[in-house]
């Protein structure tokens, strides 16, 4: 069945699509749109972007930090990216990370809604897309997953200019690399294919899911062999530091109830941003919108949540097999297929003016700008943390410019203000932040008081200019650097 055959109106250009074979926006105008609104949400994190501690090497292309990434995540891309053998500033790396992402937003909407789509449609989708919470919260590690959205978006753009057949064909290769970036960045190229599928039905649909699975299953099995070629290991052993309790038989798997539980509470809980009420909102309009597509459009909804659910059954499989919380920024590919769900249904409801196309369409402009304000609002949250380094950073280069000296640093850089609003990682951040901005050795005393009392010793007893200190200090109720501290 077509979705000409089950929404027969969406030729008529009355209040809703454009007529049959009319070109609607192009592609290019889009991506000028969504640049636009892309450049303007992240705003305060673009001239001096925040970067998570395990961001750093990629910064730095410095590959050897990065090594054991292959043996427990199987992120074999990123390490090449890490062997590229040149550095870009970190300002620049960010600007292309989030174009890439509002470029395939772009190509997401234009092959969702089609020759068919009114321009309003297409543009509030590409926003809808562009504003996504764990898109956000996963733009934070923008210098290590750079060459795998690059990878997406092209596979996004070759989804509004190449056949579906060519589309299906390229997909192995696409999975199997984009897999060594990202682990669910594959199903957002199973998006591709679901909403860029002409004509639907049962048959198609199993085929392409099971293309799709064997791809993945592919994916892995390469991943397990290059491991076991290179680190003698057939597998994906996950780090120590993810605390997993792996499930052994269905009774281990049971007993891992509460991380899945725990998992999509956090989810719930970053996704709408610690504000309860719009999880449920989210929830309510997803429901509302795929009763409006199975009513309307039942092939068509029925490829969207396969794809959906697709990746959910990965997610839990994942959870209840290895026993560890999975991240809401792995939900990346759950926000597409709810985007492109809600704006369907508007566009199907809107064929003819009614009340239920006005309000899904008011929905989702109300999504897309009350997400766009948090989300300039996120980037926000890191700035003192970077205005406070930047001031170190000023200081050690005022008072030691030949770098020379060792920085000791005192004190618990956690408890830094500046810190738990960044909510900072790891105290190594200040050390790669340093390293960064000034090139300066930095020692954490508190988590190595023992090194930093024998470079004290030492210098001391070769005649050597002792280092510099830095102290972290609370008064009355805030914490900040004090530096340097002779």
């Amino acid at each position: 069945m077509t979705l000409a055959a089950e929404v027969p109106a969406l030729g008529r250009s009355h209040g809703g699509l454009r007529p049959t074979g009319e070109l609607a926006l192009p592609l290019w105008k889009v991506i000028v749109i969504t640049l636009v609104a892309a450049c303007a949400i992240s705003l305060p994190n673009l001239i001096d972007p925040f970067i998570r501690h395990d961001d750093y090497p990629a910064l730095f292309a410095e590959a050897h930090w990065f090594w054991d990434k292959t043996l427990h995540e199987g992120r074999w891309l990123n390490y090449i990216w890490h062997l590229r053998g040149f550095v870009t500033p970190s300002w620049l790396n960010f600007v292309i990370y989030q174009s890439l992402w509002a470029i395939l937003a772009s190509a997401l909407a234009v092959a969702a809604m089609g020759r068919d789509g009114r321009p309003w449609f297409v543009i509030v989708l590409a926003l809808f897309i562009l504003v996504s919470a764990p898109a956000t919260l996963i733009s934070l590690w923008f210098n290590t997953l750079l060459p795998g959205l690059a990878v997406v978006t092209i596979y996004a753009l070759l989804g509004c200019r190449v056949s579906q057949r060519t589309l299906r064909a390229l997909l192995p290769v696409f999975v199997i690399v984009t897999f060594w970036a990202y682990t669910t960045y594959p199903l957002i190229l199973l998006a591709v294919c679901l909403i860029r599928t002409q004509n639907r039905s049962l048959r198609d649909l199993v085929g392409l899911i099971t293309l799709f699975i064997c791809s993945f299953a592919a994916a892995v099995l390469l991943t397990y062999t290059l491991n076991w070629q290179v680190h003698g290991v057939f597998g994906i052993p996950l780090d120590d530091w993810r605390d997993a309790t792996a499930a052994a038989d269905v009774a281990g798997m049971i007993a891992n109830l509460p991380v899945l539980s725990q998992t999509f509470e956090t989810l719930m809980t970053l996704v709408s941003y610690n504000f309860g009420p719009a999880a449920y909102f989210h929830l309510g309009l997803l429901l509302a919108a795929t009763f409006v597509m199975f009513s309307r459009a039942p092939m068509e909804a029925l490829y969207l949540h396969a794809g959906l659910w697709a990746g959910i059954a990965l997610i839990v499989l994942q959870a209840l097999k290895l026993g560890v919380i999975v991240p809401p920024r792995t939900f990346n590919f759950a926000w597409v297929f709810y985007a492109v769900i809600v704006l369907r249904a508007a566009a199907i409801l809107s064929v003819t003016p009614n009340l239920g196309g006005r309000l899904l369409r008011n929905l989702s402009l109300l999504v897309v700008i009350s997400y766009a304000l948090t989300t300039f609002y996120q980037y926000t949250i890191y700035r003192s943390w970077q205005a406070e380094t930047r001031a170190l950073a000023t200081t050690l280069i005022k008072e030691d410019p030949t770098r020379g000296r060792p920085t000791l640093v005192y004190g618990d850089v956690m408890t830094l203000n500046s810190a738990k609003k960044a909510y900072l990682q790891k105290d190594m951040a200040l050390i790669f932040r340093m390293q960064q901005l000034t090139g300066h050795k930095i020692v954490l005393c508190h988590s190595d008081s023992e090194t930093c009392t024998q470079i004290k010793t030492s210098r001391r007893a070769a005649g050597l200019p002792l280092p510099l200190e830095v102290a972290v200090e609370t008064s009355g109720d805030k914490t900040l650097l004090r530096s340097p501290v002779e």
